[in-house]
């Protein structure tokens, strides 16, 4: 069964109830742009904390990978040392020149094992402190970015306190003054609010123009909006027009 809601308004009235709810929706559109931006930067943030956290982790494991190398090399030149030593002392008792290289072949093998184990340690050496710059870098930038994170969740977290019970008022307020408005002016309020960048559905007029955009309104034109007897469209926009003098 459909609605008769708002059927029996005059066109003054349903220009006003029209109004009305515009300034409320209005309302309602500057509070959640206070708000919306914050949510967006906070997201941002987050999500940059987060990269950085796991770089940083990364770079922690990739610099204790390179300590464990250094310490498995020493070990391993710790170890090249003890054999050169054993080898040495053998080739005191070779029984002929065979045995004597194949003993030197070994402790060639060890020395070149040292001097390898010595290079991978110079070069993890030089990793790490690479490494360490970095972490150091990213460290100071992770404890910088969660400080402004903290602080972008506080006032977001105070300004959502803030506007909460005016938003719920407004919304109330936008339903009752719905329900006063028949469903299809209600449906092509909708329609332009929804393609206006800033939700401006119904508009006065501004220096002679249309205040959604700012096109010129023609004198006749604006004496007809003036007098409220009719439902009057801007020719550029489409958005309904009412004399800036109507109160809601």
């Amino acid at each position: 069964m459909a609605t008769k809601k708002g059927l029996d308004q005059t066109i003054e009235e349903k220009l006003n109830s029209l109004f009305e709810l515009q300034q409320i929706d209005s309302a309602i559109d500057k509070i959640r742009t206070v708000r919306g931006e914050l949510p967006l930067e906070v997201e941002d943030l987050e999500a940059e904390v987060e990269g950085l956290t796991t770089r940083l982790d990364k770079l922690t494991e990739e610099k204790t990978e390179l300590d464990t190398l250094i310490t498995d090399r020493k070990n391993m030149i710790k170890d090249a040392k003890a054999s050169i030593k054993k080898y040495t002392e053998q080739q005191k008792n070779v029984r002929n020149n065979r045995e004597y290289d194949s003993i030197s072949k070994e402790i060639e093998f060890q020395g070149l094992e040292i001097e390898l184990s010595e290079k991978k340690i110079n070069e993890a050496k030089a990793k790490i402190s690479h490494k360490e710059e970095i972490i150091e870098a990213s460290a100071s930038r992770l404890k910088e970015r969660t400080a402004d994170l903290d602080l972008k969740k506080k006032e977001l977290a105070e300004i959502s306190a803030e506007t909460e019970k005016d938003e719920e008022k407004l919304f109330k307020r936008s339903d009752k003054a719905r329900k006063d408005i028949e469903d299809r002016l209600i449906r092509a309020y909708d329609r332009l609010r929804n393609n206006s960048k800033n939700g401006l559905a119904v508009v006065s007029i501004e220096r002679d123009a249309c205040g959604g955009c700012f096109n010129k309104i023609p004198p006749q034109r604006q004496i007809d909006i003036q007098a409220r007897k009719k439902l009057i469209v801007c020719e550029h926009c489409g958005r309904i027009l009412v004399e800036p003098l109507v109160e809601a």
